[in-house]
Order: structure tokens, then sequence, then C-alpha cells
């Protein structure tokens, strides 16, 4: 089931079937760059597993990313509940497998949560963090609408927090 239609992308919610294709972008050691550590087979697992109780719990999470033409799986982009600096907020992420990086999958996929996360479960506001080096995870937020929230420090760095308002409320 499709739960969010762009132009060219499609996002649905994680299976567990999910993990060969989500492996390709969560245990890359280039892509995980700015994590603590690529994921191993059960760390996809117990991600998927998370995303699928977040859908219970909050009816949103992060959904696979589906490129339209082919039905390719290029990551992962959605909306989950995360403590930034003793906040819990809405937060957009997003992983997108490599190959399909600078091609604008992530800011569509990011700009539609955003819009999902306003228009569908009514949040004022929603965020996004990156740690200090991820530039480019910086610059999607910002093409998305984003501005700087907040600094604070999670895994021993330096995040920095951006947000977005609501226009309806």
């Amino acid at each position: 089931m499709r739960i969010i239609e762009t132009e060219r992308l499609y996002l649905r919610k994680l299976i567990i079937d999910d993990k060969k294709e989500l492996a390709k972008v969560l245990s890359d050691s280039e892509s995980m760059q700015f994590y603590p550590a690529p994921f191993n087979e059960e760390k996809v697992e117990s991600w998927i597993a998370w995303n699928i109780e977040n859908y219970k719990k909050y009816n949103h999470g992060l959904w696979a990313v589906i490129l339209k033409d082919g039905d390719v799986f290029v990551g992962d982009c959605g909306i989950t509940m995360q403590d930034i600096g003793d906040e819990i907020i809405p937060e957009i992420g997003f992983h997108i497998i490599k190959e399909y990086c600078n091609k604008g999958y992530a800011t569509e996929a990011a700009l539609a949560c955003k819009e999902y996360a306003f228009n569908v479960l009514k949040y004022p506001q929603v965020f996004s963090y990156t740690t200090k080096r991820n530039v480019p995870s910086q610059a999607v937020a910002k093409k998305i609408g984003m501005q700087l929230y907040k600094h604070f420090e999670k895994f021993g760095e330096e995040q920095i927090v951006h947000f977005a308002i609501n226009p309806a409320i």
C-alpha cells in the first residue's frame, strides 16, 4: 500500500523482505559514515522491526522509497519520533542507496514527508537533524524549507537540528 506518492517515487511500509535492499545503504560504510558504524544483518532487521512498531504506535515511521520507474527500492525516508536534546519530536530522516544519490530522490521524499507531517499527521512542527559533518543532509533540510533550530550533542558528536513550522496552524 502506498503511503505517499510523488512525481517519481512512492513510499510504502517497510517489510522484513526489504532487508537485502535496505542493507545496500544501512550496511555500506560510505553511506553510514555519519553513524557510529554500518549495520550488520541483525541490525538491519532490527531497524525494520523498529519501524514496524513505529507504524503501530505513531502511524508513521521510515518507509521504503520506491522509484516508480521499474519499481526499484532506493532507500528509506519518513518520520520518526526522536529524542533531540531532551525533546521528543517528529524528525524526518532518510537513507538513499549511494548509486541513487545526487538525483534529488532524498529531497523529493523528504519534502513529501514534511507535507505528510503537516497535512495528514497535523504536527505543528517537524525537524531534521544531522551531524555537523553531514553537509549533504543539511542541504536537503534547507532545500525542503527548514531553518536552523539548535545544536546539541549525541553519540559524542555535535548535531545540527533544522525545523519547519506548519503554515496551516
